[in-house]
């Protein structure tokens, strides 16, 4: 396949490895669709082995029955209310429900499960048929612990109850799920059993297991708060005694008695102060009633009396007989005058009346005197007891400070002792009838169907884990692709001009029955046997093989067309990598009726061109050398046509300084007696990998062709060598990409290359 390069400034940098191409846009979707063309064959394999491994899966799993029961945690609606009133009740809502879902998914519960169900003695629980895949992984299991057993046996009782609960509580925890429901206090509790009813009586065991064990709990950590109340009661108990025997003891020495819950003194105090009012009250009184009396005494007044008067009945009789002679004596002197006898001796008994009055009231005042006296000594004492009561009071206070802080440690000791009580006897009653929150609001059903293998689900993830392996692999074959592909990569990658492609020749193809009239052969006259690869290019003229050739003649002959005769280098970077082949297609097409081409092998350690010659030549490049007059004619071989002349390598022995051979002086006379006979001058040399001859030889050549086999040799080996032979990279016309599948080519081209329109070129290719 031709393929003409566009015009454009060359970069002699060569780019260094693993430098990336730079898209024009975000997404290089060209890229992404060219690598999946070129993968989509590994992906369907991943894909169909996925399916394969799925079916298999699927037809030797053994199916798993699901049943569920659901539990209520009821916390009561008066505390959900007071916790949502609080910032953090979620957060403390969810780490309960949590906590409860841990105390289901514990191995003490399990454990409960297994010996409520007697699952230990259940042979099928303990030994379920795994699947394939399930028996392969204990297959390897097993085997992994076979391997410490050949050191040591330990013993193991499988009739060990204890173990064989811890067994079946292990198949419990790996195959029970519990999760919360939403954001309810449902608590769903679902096992997966080889069976319905197992699944189903596993499945209820673990819901009743779990009520007996929040019964247990409670019933446990009551008794444990029994036993420390009743501790703690008894140690409150003699606290309690002591406070109130040290209380009891400090009034003892300290003369506190009290009664009634109060100090005597106290009372003292009290009656005293009451007794003193009292007496002050009484001797006011008094006092006023003497002074009363002797105001009236004092004034002489008959008519004004008073209590004690009133109640006389001396005064009042004197009183009545007063009035009596008092209105005698009215109505004598009214008739008789007031001069008259009988009315003066009247005045003279009503003043003798009211002696006798004032004197009764004389002996009340008296009385009235000696009352007053009598309640003012009383007050007088009772302010005296007073003041003994009120000092004997103080010393009792400042004793009463370390009193009352014992009584408040006494009061203390004795309500701790009484709510401690009332506690322990509410916690014997928990005791004896506990009761749990949590109830079954579901119970546990056998399943109708198995909820595993779910088989279409399955079969679609094995087959999309196979697209995945499968992308993956492509992906990595991707990653891993560092060899030249299409012709854009020869650019970015080298730096060079890419002359074009020589498709790969398979067995058969260069049949001389496909040769065209064009080309018409002469069997047995040629230097290479029709139909072998190094003629290819002569048995097809054309195909893309020849028109790549030509391709290279053009190149030649633009970039040396000051050059008369033209000296050209075939060189690659590895041992077969189609150089020689390109050598002796390139010197038949250059070879002319006009232009005599000489194809020199110097490979000397490796002359491939030489052994596909149809011909076993004698002499070669070796003798010619050594001959040391530069004359090759002798060891010329010439073609039928007499314009293309092969100068072999014959190899008799190995030769170690083949570089020195192709430096020498020697070398340099040969090349200067054939230029003048030729117009090209082809020389095969060997690989530049490592081996120094062709950089021996670089100084004789006016350019070189880069031969690199397609999708072998890697892009970084091309260029770290281009860049170790800068002197090769500068005479290099181009590179050539041989043995290029034209099959595999078409999936790596892209939108606008030259690959990309290949097919429309097939027409022009009649080979």
């Amino acid at each position: 396949m031709l393929h003409f390069p566009e015009p454009r400034a060359v970069d002699s940098r060569v780019p260094e490895a693993g430098e990336p191409h730079q898209a024009n846009g975000l997404i290089d979707f060209e890229r992404i669709l060219a690598i999946a063309r070129r993968q989509y064959r590994l992906v369907l394999a991943g894909a169909l082995g996925g399916l394969v491994l799925g079916m298999l899966y699927v037809l030797t799993a053994v199916p798993v029955y699901t049943a569920s029961a659901d539990i209520f945690i009821d916390k009561g609606a008066p505390q959900v209310m007071s916790e949502y009133s609080e910032p953090t009740a979620l957060l403390q809502d969810e780490v309960q429900m949590l906590s409860q879902v841990e105390v289901l998914k514990s191995t003490n519960l399990a454990e409960a499960v297994a010996r409520r169900l007697k699952l230990d003695q259940n042979e099928a629980f303990m030994s379920a048929s795994p699947s394939l895949v399930g028996r392969l992984v204990g297959g390897v299991k097993s085997l992994i612990a076979f391997v410490p057993s050949l050191f040591w046996s330990p013993e193991i009782d499988d009739t060990n109850e204890t173990d064989r609960i811890a067994a079946a509580a292990a198949i419990l925890a790996r195959n029970v799920a519990v999760e919360r429901v939403g954001r309810t206090y449902v608590l769903s509790i679902s096992y997966k059993a080889g069976t319905p009813v197992l699944a189903q009586q596993i499945a209820q065991g673990y819901a009743e297991a779990y009520l007996d064990d929040q019964l247990e709990a409670k019933y446990d950590a009551t008794k444990r708060a029994g036993s420390w109340l009743q501790d703690r009661i008894a140690e409150l108990q003699k606290q309690s005694f002591d406070a109130d025997l040290a209380v009891e003891k400090f009034r003892t020495e300290n003369n506190l008695i009290a009664t009634n819950g109060q100090l005597v003194s106290e009372q003292q105090l009290t009656g005293v102060s009451a007794q003193l009012v009292t007496a002050k009250a009484e001797t006011a009184q008094a006092k006023a009633r003497y002074d009363q009396i002797r105001q009236l005494i004092d004034s002489g007044r008959t008519d004004a009396v008073v209590n004690d008067a009133l109640v006389s009945s001396t005064i009042n009789n004197l009183r009545e007989q007063y009035l009596s002679a008092s209105r005698r004596e009215a109505e004598i002197s009214a008739k008789l005058g007031s001069t008259h006898i009988q009315a003066v001796r009247l005045r003279d008994q009503m003043a003798e009346y009211e002696r006798l009055i004032f004197a009764e009231l004389g002996r009340i005042a008296d009385s009235y005197q000696n009352a007053y006296k009598v309640a003012l000594s009383r007050e007088q004492s009772l302010e005296a007891n007073l003041t003994q009561s009120l000092a004997v009071s103080a010393d009792a206070n400042t004793t009463q400070v370390r009193l009352r802080e014992l009584e408040r440690q006494a009061e203390a000791f004795k309500t701790l002792y009484e709510s401690f009580l009332k506690r322990y006897q509410e916690t014997i009653q928990q005791q004896s009838f506990p009761v749990t929150q949590a109830r079954i609001i579901t119970r546990a059903e056998a399943p109708t169907a198995p909820s595993a293998p779910k088989k279409p689900l399955m079969l679609a993830l094995f087959m999309m884990l196979g697209v995945g392996v499968g992308a993956g692999a492509g992906a990595w074959r991707e990653f891993r692709d560092r060899f030249f592909r299409v012709a854009d990569q020869i650019g970015r990658e080298t730096g060079l001009e890419f002359l074009g492609y020589l498709p790969l020749v398979r067995p058969g193809e260069g049949d001389v029955g496909k040769a065209t009239a064009a080309a018409p052969l002469m069997a047995g006259t040629g230097l290479w046997a029709p139909g072998t690869i190094a003629a290819y290019g002569r048995d097809h003229p054309m195909s893309s093989f020849a028109e790549t050739l030509r391709n290279t003649r053009i190149a030649a002959d633009v970039s040396l067309a000051n050059e008369t005769t033209k000296v050209i280098g075939v060189v690659s970077c590895l041992p077969s990598e189609g150089k020689s082949t390109t050598a002796s297609n390139l010197a038949m097409l250059l070879s002319t009726p006009e232009r005599r081409t000489l194809l020199i092998d110097a490979d000397l350690r490796n002359p491939g061109l030489t052994r596909s010659l149809a011909v076993r030549p004698q002499t070669g490049l070796i003798e010619a050398l050594l001959d040391g007059n530069g004359d090759a004619k002798p060891h010329l071989l010439w073609d039928a046509s007499g314009q293309l002349a092969v100068l072999p390598a014959v190899m008799r022995q190995r030769v170690s300084h083949s570089s020195e051979l192709l430096s020498s002086a020697s070398m340099g006379a040969l090349m200067n007696a054939v230029r003048p006979h030729f117009h090209y001058v082809l020389v095969d040399l060997p690989p530049l990998g490592a081996i120094v001859d062709a950089k021996a030889f670089a100084h004789r050549v006016d350019a070189f062709v880069f031969v690199v086999e397609w999708g072998r040799t890697a892009r970084h080996v091309v260029r770290s060598i281009l860049r170790d032979n800068p002197s090769v990279r500068a005479k290099c016309l181009g590179i050539i990409l041989t043995k290029s599948d034209s099959s595999k080519m078409k999936l790596y081209r892209a939108y606008g290359s030259s690959e990309f329109y290949a097919s429309r070129y097939e027409a022009y290719y009649q080979n």
